[in-house]
């Protein structure tokens, strides 16, 4: 009897096992899937971007019902659904669809459908095929996805640090702060992600998948540290403000205020707090993408984490566009031989400009030489600390090999207020003379020159090359203050930061130096020293241009939003007595061919202008549309400016749009375009302006327009028209530019 207890016992141990296995088999809760929503979102922005999949969708009926349609997958699986990659018998349109697991069976025809390359790598079966496919599997089969279709690695594999979910809004609901910017981020639940380092997948500003933290501590690099309410530590970082929890004693947290920090955290909770407090400052010579020039310490190179903050005032993140060549307004924080921020501590004074200056003929940037000569004596000096002085009358050669710009850019300054000559370089004027400072450094295509100087001499050299010193002295006045203004904003704009200038001499910005300077010029900048045009305190775009045709346009010209310059408005220079509409093809033609219209700027050879083409010359233009057989004005912008042109040939159409394309395009140096006062021009290889209406005669264009420039802002022979008739300056500018204020800005020369 105890025997066959024995053999039952020991029988018995093994089949309770089996059963136990088949047990949790059976019963053990399957995988976790992945949802429709979150699958088609990550399987789109493999395919096309964001704003992609909306434009493609802009026109198109949602599949999704009545009521469903804003729930934030429904963009994702309506790309979908349009391209033939979900089959809506299957995947049914809708929220309980959409927040379902997605199948092996759909997985394998979504991916199948977008590359043959993946056939089989769902590995979907008759047995699994409606069963949900796990989370890990189809992650997997992503990145077999990605191989597949996205050659040019538009979705981002990496590393992140997760700062922060959600915002006070609705809208920042589903966004999230990271190391890599903040993100959209429908669909994941990241609350237990934050102040963690996760591997992650995102394609520009949409985060598309995360893996678990490895670790529970991170480092926050380069953070600003400030005191909150309570004596709390904040932290401020991707552009957000974090209370962070800490050990710190009240003591240990005064001496970490108001610094640049790298703070250690563990499990949320800040564990030790590296303050970085050795801060350098000097003039900023050149910012590039890794590295900053600061004179006295030459290049330093930029930490990855490299963070730029505006201290006083209302604290701000800023971005390395901020930081301002030519001045010392800023402070920099160094560690380890890096620079890890930068500190704008002070509003810049714009007194003055660093300009770039180009070769003869303004063809390049570059010069394979540069010879400088003054009439007094000149020191050079290098970055290393070398000096040496040039006497007066003797030359400086300096070539791509000058062995001294291996330690950085050399700087010439003359004596006593004297200038310097280039003698490499030709200008209208003959070989031109500057003020200020000589800056050479070698880059790999050449050597640039910068001339460093105080902003009111700088304009005192192109006001006189942008307007003839002939004219008024209002208009000269009004012509200072637009150009005052417009430099004023490129020295914040930092045009020419990696080499150190924030504009060029040519007219990519505003000529410089190419005429000579007239004491009726300096005087129009004297009389409105550091007058500038703001717009609700802000300095205006000062646009300006020749010649109008009798009336200016807005600032949609460029193709842009002209809410965003609200100053620059149509004009009419001249009375309406007929009351033209100007957008009307008709009412355009019969006043672009009145040569009589009087306005401001109508006794001026370019107030109107005719010209002649042909298919022939047409054709070294307008090509893949054979012969050209019809030119059509489609639209008009405000005050008549062509806006879209349609050009028809015997083998298709083309549409030109933009006043620069239609110049462009019809435009050609062969043409001969008769002025106003009968005089011929010819070598233009573009239109003088879009203020034009064609007409065919035969087999001949006409072409019958008024004007000379972009006609937006402040026409310069009208403001000179203006001035004859006695209007001030300060009347001129307000004409042209509607709702402008002038204000003062004080700024001092640097000593």
């Amino acid at each position: 009897m105890k025997n066959w207890k024995a053999i039952s016992w020991i029988v018995g141990i093994p089949a309770l096992i089996i059963l136990l296995l088949i047990g949790i088999v059976i019963y053990e809760p399957m995988q976790d899937g992945i949802s429709r929503a979150l699958a088609s979102k990550a399987t789109v922005l493999a395919l096309v971007s964001q704003e992609e999949c909306e434009s493609f969708l802009q026109d198109k009926v949602s599949h999704f019902p009545a009521g469903q349609t804003e729930e934030w997958y429904v963009g994702y699986m309506d790309y979908l659904y349009e391209n033939g990659l979900l089959d809506e018998k299957v995947t049914l349109p809708g929220a309980d669809s959409a927040e379902g697991y997605l199948t092996y069976g759909e997985a394998e025809k979504l991916v199948e459908s977008i590359s043959p390359a993946l056939k089989g790598k769902a590995r979907a079966t008759k047995n699994n095929r409606d069963q949900a496919i796990p989370m890990d599997e189809w992650w997997l089969l992503y990145d077999s996805l990605l191989n597949a279709v996205d050659s040019g690695h538009q979705v981002t594999d990496g590393k992140i640090t997760i700062y922060a979910m959600g915002g006070e809004t609705e809208e920042l609901q589903w966004s999230v702060y990271t190391s890599a910017g903040t993100m959209d981020c429908h669909g994941l639940m990241l609350e237990k992600y934050v102040d963690r380092e996760v591997k992650a997948l995102y394609r520009g500003k949409t985060l598309i998948w995360c893996d678990q933290p490895e670790s529970d501590s991170v480092i926050y690099e380069n953070v600003w540290i400030t005191e909150g309410e309570d004596g709390k530590l904040l932290a401020y970082v991707a552009g957000i403000t974090k209370e962070l929890k800490t050990g710190l004693k009240e003591d240990e947290k005064q001496k970490v205020y108001n610094n640049i920090a790298d703070l250690y955290l563990e499990d949320g909770r800040v564990k030790k707090v590296v303050v970085k407090k050795e801060r350098i400052s000097g003039k900023v010579l050149a910012v590039g993408t890794d590295f900053i020039e600061i004179e006295g310490y030459g290049n330093l190179p930029l930490s990855p984490t490299f963070q730029v903050f505006k201290t006083f005032g209302t604290f701000e993140k800023k971005q390395t566009k901020d930081i301002l060549v030519g001045y010392d307004n800023q402070e920099f924080v160094v560690s380890k031989g890096q620079v890890c921020a930068a500190l704008i501590v002070r509003q810049f004074d714009a007194g003055t400009i660093r300009v770039l200056l180009m070769d003869t003929g303004f063809h390049s940037t570059f010069h394979s030489s540069v010879v400088l000569k003054s009439s007094k004596d000149m020191s050079l000096t290098w970055s290393d600390g070398g000096e040496e002085t040039i006497p007066a009358g003797q030359e400086l050669s300096i070539d791509t090999g000058e062995s001294r710009l291996g330690s950085g850019r050399l700087v010439v300054e003359p004596s006593d207020g004297a200038e310097i000559s280039v003698q490499t370089i030709e200008r209208g004027q003959g070989t031109p003379a500057y003020g200020g400072r000589l800056e050479i450094a070698a880059t790999e295509q050449g050597l640039v020159l910068i001339n460093e100087l105080y902003l009111e001499d700088y304009l005192k050299k192109v006001v006189p090359s942008e307007m003839p010193a002939s004219y008024e002295k209002e208009a000269l006045k009004a012509q200072a203050v637009c150009a005052r203004t417009y430099a004023y904003r490129q020295i914040q704009a930092n045009g020419y930061s990696a080499y150190g200038a924030h504009v060029d001499d040519s007219t990519n910005y505003q000529v410089y130096n190419n005429i000579e300077t007239n004491s009726r010029t300096d005087s129009a900048v004297d009389e409105t020293y550091g007058q500038i045009l703001t717009y609700d305190g802000k300095p205006i775009e000062a646009f300006y241009f020749s010649t109008s045709c009798g009336v200016t346009t807005d600032g949609s010209i460029w193709g842009g939003d002209p809410s965003s310059v609200p100053y620059i408005k149509s004009k009419l220079l001249g009375e309406n007595p007929q009351g033209l509409d100007l957008s009307n093809q008709v009412d355009f033609s019969n006043f672009i061919k009145n040569k009589s219209y009087k306005a401001y700027d109508s006794e001026y050879a370019m107030f109107r202008w005719e010209t002649y083409t042909d298919s022939e010359i047409l054709e070294q233009k307008v090509t893949g549309i054979g012969e050209v057989r019809e030119i059509t004005v489609k639209s008009r912008g405000a005050g008549g400016v062509v806006k879209e042109l349609e050009i028809t040939g015997s083998e298709g159409v083309k549409t030109v749009s933009g006043q620069n394309q239609v110049r462009s395009v019809l435009g050609n140096t062969a043409l001969k375009i008769k002025k106003k006062d009968g005089m011929e021009m010819t070598g233009q290889d573009s239109l003088p302006s879009a203020f034009i209406t064609v007409e065919k005669e035969g087999e001949r264009f006409h072409i019958y327009g008024g004007g000379y420039g972009h006609g937006a802002g402040m026409s310069q022979n009208g403001a000179q028209g203006m001035a004859k008739q006695g209007k001030k300056y300060d009347d001129i500018l307000s004409f042209f530019y509607d709702g402008t204020q002038l204000q003062e800005v004080e700024h001092e020369p640097e000593k």
